[in-house]
């Protein structure tokens, strides 16, 4: 009887792969694109053990396995970095604008989304939508180059502050450390709140309208269908996003703070990201770029792993 049930299940595979074969082969696609670009190249992390790394040397060469390992058991790289002079400030810079976009940037999309909702002119609410998803398709590049500006002595900032009477003279803005995190956060702010709260809108439009016509009935207030309905409904949405956004603490946005970085605002803007590029691709020194890039994605599957755990037990909803 067994065997039976075996055969049967082996042949009702076969069936499905030839009939769902151009499935199969998207999929097969994908994990292929995977293997390729996220798995093979995983194979580089042993740059961060080695002593000395050229560009030059192929990795899966003879010569590049034979090359000396670094003091320390391979982890000279690593301890050079925790004793370096500005170990504390880039670490400080990363989660401190880590931190305050967390704070600030994570639940503002989820009000924006809410209030987005409870709008009923829907033309108006397009209008919204649309102002607010533009920003989002523009590079930091772009948004870099128009925020310089606009932050320049004479840029519009300056003469909106002059006209108010805020201020009797114009201000470099990025050339003040003091400015660069709340130029930060507002700036990722300005250009995410809206397509971050697509998501939200999207599993709030999934709640069960019966739901808020029975509220209705209850006498339930507006702000009580959001409080009791609307908020509940999504929290399973908003505690995968936060996970995520936790495990991402690391990363302060890259392209965002590279083009807004300059020397004067160092102090403060000097964050793990661009202390690696400017390690690997200014001071050549490949190795200790590769293994601090090791030590952050270390850092950050603790984190992932712990945001997991923790959310799994508050309210039973995790990523595994």
């Amino acid at each position: 009887m067994k065997k039976k049930e075996v055969r049967a299940g082996r042949k009702s595979f076969l069936v499905r792969l030839r009939e769902e074969k151009y499935l199969q082969f998207m999929a097969l696609c994908g994990v292929v694109w995977m293997l390729i670009f996220n798995y093979i190249p995983m194979y580089g992390i042993l740059i961060g053990f080695k002593k000395n790394f050229f560009i030059t040397t192929p990795l899966f060469s003879k010569k590049f396995w034979t090359s000396p390992w670094a003091d320390h058991f391979g982890f000279q790289h690593f301890l050079t970095f925790f004793h370096d002079e500005d170990f504390l400030t880039i670490m400080g810079n990363t989660l401190g604008i880590s931190l305050l976009k967390l704070l600030i940037n994570f639940p503002i999309p989820i009000i924006f989304a809410l209030l987005l909702n409870e709008v009923r002119n829907a033309q108006f609410k397009k209008w919204i939508q649309t102002i607010t998803y533009m920003p989002h398709f523009l590079s930091w590049v772009v948004l870099g180059g128009i925020l310089t500006t606009w932050l320049g002595e004479s840029g519009l900032f300056n003469e909106i502050l002059i006209g108010m009477g805020i201020m009797k003279e114009g201000v470099s803005f990025l050339a003040y450390p003091k400015y660069f995190w709340p130029i930060v956060i507002i700036s990722d702010l300005w250009k995410e709140v809206g397509w971050n709260a697509i998501i939200y809108l999207a599993a709030i439009s999934g709640i069960d309208q019966e739901m808020y016509e029975a509220a209705k009935v209850d006498g339930a207030s507006r702000w009580k269908q959001i409080w009791t309905i609307t908020l509940p409904s999504i929290a399973p949405t908003i505690t995968i996003l936060f996970i995520l956004a936790v495990g991402g603490l690391l990363n302060s946005n890259f392209d965002q703070i590279f083009v807004l970085h300059n020397p004067l605002n160092a102090s403060r803007s000097n964050v793990i990201d661009i202390y690696v590029y400017q390690s690997a691709m200014r001071g050549m020194r490949y190795s200790y770029a590769s293994a601090i890039g090791l030590f952050k994605s270390v850092i950050a599957f603790i984190l992932l792993f712990g945001a997991n755990q923790v959310t799994k037990k508050l309210n039973d909803t995790s990523l595994l």
